[in-house]
């Protein structure tokens, strides 16, 4: 059975964002049969111009913020007006994202274009040769590799402060137990964007994207995640034009080498009081930093 609203998808609404199951839940010794609401992913298809180029599962809720976003953090639009239309459709078995850009971008997307299946947990599906790698370590926008800001530092308390409000604004996550979310802060550790779905890095493109189309200036903020930075969630963020990323739990040391070398400031284990700073260090104020012999 289907659950209803608040769960239920305005954009696509033949896919819920949840549904119910029937499930059996043992404690102590105990069996109780019921019901568990769970989160739904669904295959979404992001169509260029007519031209098929990924499949991701997703939640299907904040689909135009992933379709610009996706489109920014990998590289096929240089800015947000490169697209020029988004029509959700929603078919028999998923949704497909039909995405108008602009025809410069389309020629660098045919230029590049690899195939790929993307799901929850893929960092590198479809690439065919490590020499692609190698290219996708560099960063990506000479911006990224400027690490002299004239943008004062962040307190180091607003990072804390960003991440504790996150819990109370993951409605989903909430309900299911299931979801990712990435958020967006000010300079006082203000939340002013959060955005849920089924995989880590979904979330971040739906960020990057409602960013884009509200006009808020990735340089003058901080982004935050629900879960480890690893070296895709770098490179998107860092392609957005992002300066600083807080995650709840570890980055890989591949993220890190690539933050450093993109001159994005890298934070992991942010909660509970605490945080840990891998590069680029100057973008939090000198008192961030602590000394223990």
């Amino acid at each position: 059975m289907n659950a209803r609203a608040p769960f239920s998808s305005a954009e696509a609404p033949e896919f819920p964002l949840a549904s119910s199951v029937p499930a059996s839940s043992w404690h102590d010794g105990l069996i109780d049969d019921g019901s568990e609401l769970l989160a739904e992913e669904v295959p979404v298809a992001l169509v260029y111009n007519g031209i098929s180029h990924a499949v991701m599962l997703a939640s299907p809720q904040d689909l135009e913020d992933f379709a610009v976003g996706f489109s920014l953090s990998e590289g096929i639009v240089r800015a947000a007006h490169d697209v020029r239309d988004i029509e959700v459709e929603a078919g028999p078995h998923g949704i497909a994202l039909a995405i108008d850009i602009a025809p410069g971008a389309m020629a660098r997307l045919k230029a590049t274009r690899r195939a790929r299946l993307g799901q929850t947990g893929c960092g590198l599906c479809g690439i065919d040769s490590l020499a692609w790698f190698e290219r996708e370590m560099a960063p990506n926008d000479p911006r990224d590799g400027g690490i002299q800001d004239a943008a004062p530092p962040f307190a180091p308390h607003v990072l804390q402060c960003a991440m504790a409000a996150m819990a109370g604004q993951q409605r989903l996550h909430q309900a299911t137990g299931a979801m990712h979310a990435a958020g967006w802060a000010d300079r006082d550790g203000r939340l002013l964007l959060v955005r849920e779905d089924v995989g880590r890095h979904n979330a971040l493109d739906k960020l990057v994207g409602a960013l884009a189309r509200n006009g808020i200036d990735s340089g003058d903020g901080f982004a935050l995640v629900t879960s480890r930075a690893s070296f895709e969630m770098v490179q998107k963020a860092a392609r957005a034009g992002v300066k600083l990323l807080a995650a709840i739990s570890a980055p890989t040391a591949m993220a890190v080498r690539l933050a450093d070398r993109a001159g994005l400031t890298l934070a992991g284990f942010v909660r509970g009081g605490r945080h840990v700073i891998y590069t680029h260090p100057h973008r939090l104020a000198s008192n961030a930093v602590s000394h223990v012999t």
